[in-house]
């Protein structure tokens, strides 16, 4: 006998405050008949279907999605994917779609905004009809909020984009993160007395150039480390591929082909052009020592 599925449904891009709110909506409902917490989302996400020249820049991969969402609770992560065909269901047949995709589906858990069926036509009061009809519970679930600020995807991109990280990682309830592989550099770093990893990262949405306080999480281990990601305006001649690199401040470096994740934790400052080499040298002994305070090392 199969259980009863309790299904969250959204695009969960950051999977913040908001987005949890809907998973433990739909965990309360499964403890409470020894139900499977389950998450329907979209690969791609609609907007690069729906309006390719303006899509959404996505947070984090797929893999760092399912990720959070499994931390949060999800048993069950389904992709769908997305494309024509299913933009094109009619509100009024969402609900029987989802049973004949979901056989023991038993209930619906979505943010109070949520909106469905071609046209977007359906909203969390036609879910509420249509779904009990079919005989599924539907429960709306109110968007959080931070202070003043509505927590919402759109708006964790801008503090990402704008460099307001401290709101983007209160938001998202973990801290933002970056996953690559190490890459060999020039080794200009090193030079300069200040060795760094460069990590092979090209994340949809770029956050603001700057210098971070971050954490390298390489084998199970923090690493405290001060970072840029930027176009380095000082050793470049011209604009080139934004770059992110870390300088660890205790401990191993992670070295070429290392698979590493960077936890960005506080934003110290903007990217900016420095004079000369000695000029960069020092900024980046102040930088150091400004992530060593922010990440409690003292020593």
């Amino acid at each position: 006998m199969s259980l009863p599925l309790h299904l969250a449904i959204g695009a969960f891009d950051g999977v913040h405050l908001g987005h949890r709110a809907v998973l433990h909506s739909a965990r309360e409902a499964a403890r409470a008949d020894g139900g499977l917490v389950g998450v329907l989302t979209y690969d791609p996400h609609p907007s690069k279907v729906l309006r390719p020249e303006s899509a959404v820049p996505l947070i984090f991969t797929r893999a760092q999605k399912d990720e959070r969402l499994t931390e949060a609770g999800a048993q069950m992560v389904h992709h769908e994917p997305f494309d024509r065909a299913h933009a094109s269901i009619a509100a009024a047949d969402f609900p029987r779609w989802l049973q004949q995709t979901f056989p023991h589906l038993k209930s619906l858990h979505v943010g109070a905004n949520f909106q469905y069926g071609r046209g977007r036509a359906g909203h969390g009061e036609t879910l509420i009809a249509q779904g009990t009809a079919e005989g599924l519970g539907v429960r709306l679930v109110a968007a959080v909020r931070l202070g003043d600020e509505t927590v919402s995807s759109s708006r964790i991109r801008q503090c990402l984009v704008t460099g307001e990280l401290d709101l983007a990682n209160a938001m998202l309830h973990r801290p933002y993160e970056a996953e690559g592989v190490i890459i060999g550099g020039r080794r200009l770093g090193r030079t300069l007395g200040f060795p760094t990893v460069n990590v092979a990262w090209e994340p949809e949405l770029k956050p603001a150039y700057g210098v971070y306080a971050v954490e390298v999480i390489f084998q199970g281990e923090a690493l405290p480390a001060v970072a840029n990601y930027g176009q380095r305006p000082t050793v470049e001649s011209g604009p080139v591929a934004p770059l992110l690199e870390a300088h660890v401040l205790r401990g191993a470096a992670p070295t070429t082909g290392d698979a590493v994740r960077v936890r960005w934790i506080r934003r110290l400052r903007a990217e900016q052009k420095f004079a000369d080499l000695p000029a960069l040298q020092a900024q980046i002994a102040q930088d150091s020592a400004q992530a060593r305070q922010a990440l409690g090392l003292f020593a």
